[in-house]
């Protein structure tokens, strides 16, 4: 007897689809924008920081709303994306993948901007009077450095992408098959008799995933410290 019904593995399969397009798409934005906050001061840093934290302090709905204004068939941008290039995100899995990444972003941000900003900023110095470029001394220097707070910052993003809610609901509904990930479908099924086991079934699979990135990324963050510190 399998442990999920084929609708439960749906949904699995697609919050796993949404979470690694989420992940893969925001880490190099993460990245780059986390190396922004960590070593240079600008006008305006201080509002770049408060505009990537605020999905962890605004209620998930209103954020999904925002997506919907922004991003739906007459939206500014989801206009745009409809009109030049036939893309639609409103209630399909990709804007399921945006809402997520938007979530999860702030997560990535800080942990690998805590990473960065524990390594030495003479090592990159060093680098760069011996002729490298900009790139070349992130690439060689910093990247190595601060990889292991790269994947906790992934981690934690894709535990965050797999089980946000909130603004997924608000901006891509709860289609079976396109936008129902696992805590759309429990949601799903507490709201029909007898769906409580199926729901039972997802929220032990949320927990073990959710789990296994808390753990797999203090276990990352503890190597970083240990890498820097030359242990």
């Amino acid at each position: 007897m399998e442990f999920l019904e084929p609708q439960e593995w749906q949904a699995v399969a697609l919050s796993l689809k949404v979470a690694f397009w989420a992940t893969l798409l925001s880490l190099p934005v993460a990245v780059w924008v986390a190396h922004i906050l960590a070593r240079k001061e600008f006008p305006g840093r201080q509002l770049l920081n408060g505009l990537v934290h605020l999905p962890l302090v605004l209620p998930p709905v209103v954020t999904g709303y925002l997506l919907l204004l922004g991003f739906g068939r007459q939206g500014p941008l989801g206009g745009v994306l409809y009109d030049w290039f036939g893309i639609t995100l409103a209630f399909r899995w990709t804007g399921a993948a945006l809402a997520a990444a938007i979530m999860g972003f702030p997560l990535m941000v800080r942990a690998i901007r805590l990473a960065i900003e524990a390594v030495d900023p003479r090592l990159e110095e060093a680098a760069a009077t011996l002729g490298a470029s900009r790139f070349k001394v992130f690439a060689t220097v910093t990247l190595p450095l601060i990889l292991p707070g790269v994947i906790a910052g992934a981690v934690l993003g894709f535990a965050k992408a797999m089980g946000e809610f909130g603004a997924t609901i608000t901006f891509v509904s709860n289609i079976p098959g396109e936008t129902r990930t696992v805590p759309s479908a429990i949601y799903a099924f507490l709201q029909v008799p007898g769906g409580e086991a199926s729901a039972m079934r997802l929220v032990i699979i949320a927990l073990i995933v959710a789990m296994g990135a808390l753990i797999l990324s203090e276990w990352l963050a503890r190597r970083v410290a240990r890498r820097i510190a030359g242990t």
